[in-house]
């Protein structure tokens, strides 16, 4: 596959087949999205690779807490992932993907708030995929180490993709940091990114229909010559 076509091709998955991903498959990738560049070379992420029952009990750890109400009130955030209030045109943006997933996908009224919350809770089981990754960089790197990440998640997902798999980055594991830190023994000056779920989709889900469109370069693009 062609760097265009993996590009192209990648989207955020939400339904996987159960179907195991070798250990040596998941090393390769991983060696190649090592390949991303980082500030001064410093390289500071680090990576949790979960499958089996070690997947199993993050899960279960996971929406223990997301089903606590006391949790949901006062979530432990590493990093503010999202303003209070999003403005034009990210706010019509965000909106319209929400529409697509859950109405026009999943027929989930926007007021059907319990349904909305049990979808939610699937991102805790890495949406059904057989592995299950945490991104954590160094804490002493500051937030230059966020950039870093995401250089090494996009090669990471890209090389995914050529490969033949699909992934799901998934911001919603930083809602419960303590409880991935507590469950995963990861050190204190580790600060936890993002999950990411690997595997194949499930073509069937009804899911699979969920597309998402990207703006023209002309919205986003100024070209200075002069």
């Amino acid at each position: 596959m062609s760097v265009r076509d993996a590009l192209t091709s990648r989207r955020s998955v939400r339904a996987f087949r159960p179907d195991p991903i070798p250990t040596a498959i998941v090393e390769s990738l991983l060696e190649l999205a090592s390949s991303a560049p980082s500030n001064s070379n410093t390289q500071p992420w680090r990576v949790h690779v979960v499958t089996g029952a070690a997947k199993a009990a993050l899960t279960a750890a996971l929406l223990t807490a997301h089903d606590n109400p006391d949790n949901l009130r006062q979530r432990d955030y590493e990093y503010q992932p999202n303003p209070e209030d999003w403005c034009e045109p990210l706010k019509s943006r965000r909106r319209r993907f929400g529409e697509t997933l859950y109405s026009d996908v999943l027929g989930i009224d926007s007021e059907d708030t319990p349904a909305r919350v049990e979808h939610h809770r699937r991102n805790y089981d890495f949406f059904g995929a057989p592995v299950g990754i945490i991104l954590t960089v160094n804490r002493h790197a500051l937030d230059g180490a966020l950039i870093d990440a995401g250089l090494f998640l996009q090669a990471l997902m890209i090389a995914a993709r050529a490969a033949g798999l699909d992934t799901c980055p998934q911001a919603s594991f930083i809602d419960f940091s303590p409880t991935i830190r507590t469950q995963l023994d990861i050190d204190i000056d580790q600060r936890i990114v993002c999950g990411l779920a690997l595997g194949h989709a499930d073509g069937s889900n009804r899911l699979s229909r969920c597309m998402t469109t990207r703006q023209p370069v002309s919205t986003f693009t100024r070209f200075h010559s002069s």
